[in-house]
This record gives structure tokens, C-alpha cells and sequence, in this order.
């Protein structure tokens, strides 16, 4: 559309341009017929004459530069196509170091302020809605684009990647040490005792029973209950002892504590089981089925969500926009920040592509046959060019007139 456009507006002044040559050549051949009748139409001759070298230069001037003039292979014509790939060359460095440079690009970037302008377009409710509604809309269509199995496998092998690259033993030691540094050993102890306590409390009936079991039969039955109840007794006076802060049994378990903690941070034995208990465990067929089976229960409910008139997901990233636009517009600090980086970014991106982007010049201009590079280029400053040509007729045409003048003023002043 645009290059029919300039077609037409290049037409229009080339027959201008061509007309007005055309109006010189008849002047001039009517005022030489009539000149010895009126010796005052020298003075439009010779206007003519120099009006017609001029168009005739300029347009030799003009044709020269897209094609050879009428067809004949004259020398230094023709010359855009010609050089054709010269000139993509030339235009492609041009571009390169004088407009996508760091000074050009930050300085057209500063006046553009990115992040006040985004803010202020998504602090729009309907603009919130509309982004929100298209991001939530596309949701149903990329989870049913990821195959289930895929994702099954992506997940497995995610974790497997992490539990290769991640050494958990010591990581629980040091969980291990907070821990203890903060008391809790002492309460999983005291939690332990009160478990034991506890069983000890509800299985008296079964203690008994096996300890008359488990005595001779000859023995007498009294001697079997002293027994029981010496052993309970024993039993529960060492769970008081040991629920005593400053027992040894408290002293004991603190060492273990500690014990343990320095294993887990230097022993390769425990890093060995604690991986391969957690590989048997994520390799586990019930664990691969689990995680296939939350993968669907989200992917359904993300779906049913996405497709609903009421979706929440939608509501909740429409808050989420329209708050972060509207927090974004007030706080001017964050808006020079944020424009700062995109400026940086862009500037970084285009000046570091910048080879790219002016080789595409040269690779696009290497594609086009002469003709349309010709072509093209004419379109594009063509009109100008036929100006010029209208303005050489125009000005050869005055300077002819000066010089006849100045001819007959020395022929007289010579006469």
C-alpha cells in the first residue's frame, strides 16, 4: 500500500518534471522562429536553451543514478545497481556505528517512562481484567498441551536431581544442632519417658502374665507378684530418675545427641543410607503413582477454575495486577528504578546485537536483485529527485537568461 503510494506521487512528479522539458524545447523552437520578427524573444530563447541544457543534465543526473539513461551502456551509469551490494555494506556500517550506539539509545530511551506507563494502562480496571482474563484463558490450553506422563517424569526426574546434587546429611546436622541448641532434645526426651511410662502403665496386666509364665511351676505364686511388683517398681523408679534434669541418663542422651550430629557431618556411611533410603522411597511405585495423581488433581482443578464464569484464579490475579499498577503509580522511586533497568537492558540488548541487526541490513540488501534494489530506493526518494529536476530547469533557465543579458550588454558596450 505504501510503496503504490510513493509509486503514484513519484509519477506524478516525474511527468511534472518531464512536461516542464518538454514546454522548454516548444518555447524555445517558437521563440527561434519568431526571433527575427521580434528581437525580444531572444531573451525567452535563450531562457529555453539554458532552461533545457539544465533539465537534460539533471535528468541524465537522476536516470544515471537507478539505470543507464535510454538503454545505453554508458560508463559510471546505472550506479546503485551496480553497487549494489557495496552500498548494503556501507548502509549496514552506517547504521551500525552511528545510530545503534550506547549515546543514541539511552539518550531516545530516557524520555520513555516504561514502568509509568504500564503502571498507569493496568491501574485501568478494564485493562486489569482484560490481562487477567487472557493470561487465565490460556491456562486450560497449555496444562492440556503437557502430556501427563511427561510431567510424571519431569517431576522424578527433577528430584532425582536434586538428590544428587544435594547432600542432606549434613544439612541435617546442622537442623539437628538448632535443634539441640535450643533445648528440644530435652523435650523429645522427657516425650520419650512419658511414652514409656505410659506402656508401662497400660500393659501391668501382661507383665504379670508372662512373669507367672515364665515361672517354674513349683515356685510358689506369691513369690511370682513380688517379683512383678519389684519390677515395676524398679522400672518406674529409673523413669524418675531419668525424668530428673540433672540425671546421667539426661547426660547420656546429650552425648548421643552430639554423637550423632558429628556422624551425620562427617560420615560417609550415613550420607550413603540417607540417599539410598530416599531413592527407594521417590523410585517406589505408590510415590511415582501419588504424584501422577496430585499432577491430575491440580491440573483438574486449574482447568475447572480457568473455564469458570466465577474463576477465582482470575479474580485473584486481577487484585494482584490492578494492586502492583496501582502501588507502582505511587511510589516514584520504584518507577525511576524500574525505567532505569529497562533502559539498561535495552541499551545492553540492542548495542550487544548491534552487528546482528546492521548484518541483517547488508543480508537483506545482498538478497534483492539490482532491480528491486533500484527499485525500492527510487520509490522512496524518487519525488525528491524529480524536484531537483524541475529545479535545474528552472535555475538553467535563469542562468541563461543573466548571460544573454550580460552577452548583449558587452556586445553593445563593444559596438
Amino acid at each position: 500500500m505504501q510503496e503504490q503510494e510513493q509509486a503514484i506521487q513519484l509519477n506524478k512528479t516525474r511527468r511534472l518534471a518531464t512536461g516542464l522539458l518538454v514546454a522548454m524545447a516548444v518555447l524555445f523552437v517558437v521563440s527561434r522562429l519568431l526571433q527575427p520578427r521580434y528581437h525580444y524573444l531572444s531573451f525567452v530563447s535563450a531562457f529555453a536553451e539554458a532552461a533545457m541544457v539544465g533539465a537534460l543534465a539533471d535528468w541524465f543526473a537522476v536516470t544515471a543514478l537507478f539505470r543507464s539513461p535510454l538503454g545505453l551502456p554508458i560508463p559510471h551509469t546505472a550506479i546503485i545497481p551496480r553497487n549494489k551490494d557495496r552500498i548494503g555494506d556501507s548502509l549496514s556500517n552506517f547504521l551500525e556505528h552511528n545510530f545503534i550506539t550506547q549515546e543514541v539509545i539511552r539518550e531516545e530511551l530516557r524520555a520513555i517512562d516504561f514502568s509509568g506507563a504500564a503502571a498507569s494502562w493496568l491501574s485501568q480496571p478494564e485493562n486489569s481484567r482484560s490481562v487477567s482474563r487472557q493470561v487465565v484463558r490460556s491456562v486450560p490450553s497449555l496444562l492440556k498441551v503437557v502430556e501427563d506422563e511427561d510431567v510424571r517424569q519431569f517431576m522424578q526426574n527433577r528430584l532425582s536431581s536434586a538428590l544428587e546434587n544435594t547432600k542432606f546429611a549434613p544439612v541435617l546436622a546442622e537442623i539437628l544442632t538448632v535443634l539441640v541448641a535450643s533445648g528440644h532434645h530435652r523435650a523429645l526426651f522427657h516425650h520419650m519417658i512419658g511414652l514409656a511410662a505410659r506402656a508401662l502403665e497400660h500393659n501391668k496386666p501382661y507383665i504379670r502374665w508372662k512373669i507367672h509364665e515364665h515361672s517354674p511351676r513349683w515356685m510358689p505364686k506369691a513369690f511370682d507378684e513380688k517379683l512383678y511388683v519389684r519390677l515395676l517398681e524398679a522400672v518406674q523408679s529409673t523413669l524418675d530418675e531419668m525424668r530428673d534434669e540433672d540425671s546421667e541418663w539426661q547426660t547420656r542422651f546429650q552425648n548421643l545427641a552430639n554423637e550423632f550430629i558429628e556422624q551425620l557431618r562427617t560420615s560417609p556411611e550415613y550420607e550413603a543410607k540417607i540417599d539410598a533410603v530416599l531413592s527407594d522411597i521417590l523410585n517406589h511405585p505408590l510415590v511415582r503413582d501419588y504424584t501422577l495423581h496430585v499432577w491430575h488433581d491440580v491440573k483438574s482443578r486449574l482447568i475447572a477454575d480457568a473455564m469458570s464464569p466465577d474463576s477465582q484464579m482470575r479474580a485473584k490475579l486481577d487484585q494482584a495486577v490492578s494492586a502492583f499498577a496501582n502501588e507502582l503509580l505511587r511510589d516514584q522511586k520504584v518507577q525511576k528504578k524500574l525505567n532505569q533497568w529497562i533502559r539498561i537492558f535495552a541499551t545492553e540488548t540492542i548495542v550487544g546485537r548491534r552487528e546482528d541487526i546492521a548484518d541483517l541490513v547488508s543480508r537483506v540488501i545482498r538478497k534483492w536483485d539490482a532491480e528491486t534494489m533500484s527499485r525500492k530506493l527510487e520509490l522512496h526518494v524518487g519525488k525528491d529527485l524529480q524536484y531537483i529536476r524541475i529545479n535545474g530547469t528552472i535555475v538553467g533557465g535563469l542562468v541563461g537568461l543573466v548571460l544573454h543579458a550580460i552577452t548583449l550588454l558587452l556586445w553593445s558596450s563593444g559596438a
